[in-house]
């Protein structure tokens, strides 16, 4: 009896002990299976990205004070199309002509800065796709703004008909903005062929070439009615004067 009685707990025991390990053994398999949640990747910014590379300080002024930096940013979250950004460094934007950047008013700033950006992403080995003259971000104008771009394999060249630039390395690709660095700004000729001036207006007729070629004109009709009443006029007074002289004529 005694026998009887341990061998019942301990059996109860070991099933416990086996559910247990079991529940255990399952909700171990389950966890590792399960794929953890992957964190929310936070929106692209062009100016935590140009910072992140270093170099580029006076880019990121122009982009940050023309609010072109925000465009940016909001056109990455908003289209699947993306955006490719030709990035010129300090040194680059040294080489310019002393007080240039301070000699464009903001609309030319904000123009200048566009011209640096393709609507689309585009990857360093698609540029040959591409069709010349570019568009960029600053206008379509073919004489103005145009931008040509040639390449071979990795060697992608860009010129605007002022500047000759070459693409020096990827700074940043993440399939939906790429940044490349060129070695000089490009300048747009809209900066330096001059515009042409705007129609002169037509000349006012003045008053006083309306009178004379009133008067040395045609005559009108009215004029030509005054003259043939005065013609009439003076054919009657004609025949009154022959008609009284005929009568004191026969008078006589």
């Amino acid at each position: 009896m005694v026998m009887m009685k341990l061998k019942v707990p301990l059996f109860t025991l070991s099933l416990v002990l086996t559910f247990l390990f079991n529940l255990t053994t399952i909700t171990s398999a389950a966890t590792a299976t399960s794929p953890a949640p992957s964190p929310s990747s936070a929106p692209t910014d062009i100016i935590r990205v140009l910072k992140k590379a270093g170099g580029f300080t006076t880019l990121i002024r122009l982009l940050q004070t023309t609010q072109v930096a925000t465009q940016i940013n909001a056109q990455l979250l908003n289209s699947n199309n993306g955006l490719t950004l030709f990035a010129p460094n300090d040194n680059s934007f040294s080489t310019l002509k002393p007080g240039f950047l301070n000699s464009l008013n903001d609309q030319q700033k904000n123009e200048l800065i566009q011209f640096h950006e393709l609507p689309s992403f585009v990857s360093i080995s698609n540029f040959d796709t591409l069709s010349n003259p570019v568009r960029t971000q600053a206008g379509d104008d073919p004489e103005r703004l145009a931008l040509n771009i040639t390449s071979s394999g990795n060697s992608v060249n860009l010129t605007t008909g002022v500047v000759n630039a070459t693409v020096g390395g990827s700074v940043y690709s993440d399939h939906q903005l790429a940044i490349y660095q060129v070695d000089k700004v490009l300048l747009p000729r809209d900066f330096f062929v001059p515009k042409s001036p705007p129609p002169a207006p037509a000349p006012e007729k003045s008053k006083d070439g309306s009178k004379k070629k009133s008067a040395d004109g045609p005559a009108s009709a009215d004029d030509t009615d005054k003259s043939d009443a005065m013609s009439l006029k003076d054919k009657i007074g004609i025949m009154w004067i022959v008609a009284v002289a005929s009568v004191i004529v026969f008078s006589l």
